[in-house]
């Protein structure tokens, strides 16, 4: 039912926000942001800062950690743009769990959490903009979170890029598309 999905695939810094601002402002004037970062410390609290920052003020903003696809069906209004920024953080927070709020799921709970959003696209009429990270063009990481969290990401960025009608790549700010 939704009307389109993209999904924007990239590394750290290579524009993947950016561009996924610049798509949903061509697509409709209600944005519905879907922000899954915490912020657990100084660092990363300068960072969401930033990012609110460069974001269009008249955007509503939801901050969901985890739990996205049901949180947006609850919230989204009359939003006819849903950008959800980022898988990345959202497999982390799963994987990794909070200490003073949740635990940390388990490998299936991941991807049942990527089956139900991708449920949520699928039953509400919006344009969905999905950012994730490509994590899967480097190194093995040398610990066993590090390898987990590598394979769950890419195992949820491949159901993602299944479903989306569009998929770009994002290198040094370019968008390479995919699909």
């Amino acid at each position: 039912m939704s009307q389109r999905c993209i999904l924007i695939l990239g590394g750290v810094r290579s524009g993947k926000s950016s561009f996924a601002q610049k798509l949903a402002v061509g697509f409709g004037r209600n944005v519905f942001f879907v922000a899954t970062a915490e912020a657990l410390d100084k660092e990363m609290s300068s960072r969401i800062e930033e990012h609110k920052r460069n974001r269009p003020r008249s955007w509503h903003t939801l901050e969901a950690p985890t739990a996205v696809g049901k949180e947006i069906r609850e919230q989204i209004g009359n939003a006819e743009v849903v950008v959800i920024d980022c898988i990345t953080m959202l497999i982390s927070n799963l994987l990794v769990g909070n200490s003073q709020t949740r635990p940390a799921y388990e490998r299936e709970q991941v991807i049942d959490e990527i089956e139900q959003l991708v449920e949520c696209i699928d039953t509400l009429e919006a344009t969905f903009i999905i950012v994730s990270n490509e994590v899967g063009m480097g190194l093995v990481p040398e610990n066993r979170l590090g390898r987990l969290y590598r394979d769950e990401l890419g195992k949820a960025n491949q159901i993602l890029a299944q479903h989306a009608d569009e998929v770009y790549l994002m290198l040094a700010g370019i968008p390479i598309k995919l699909k």
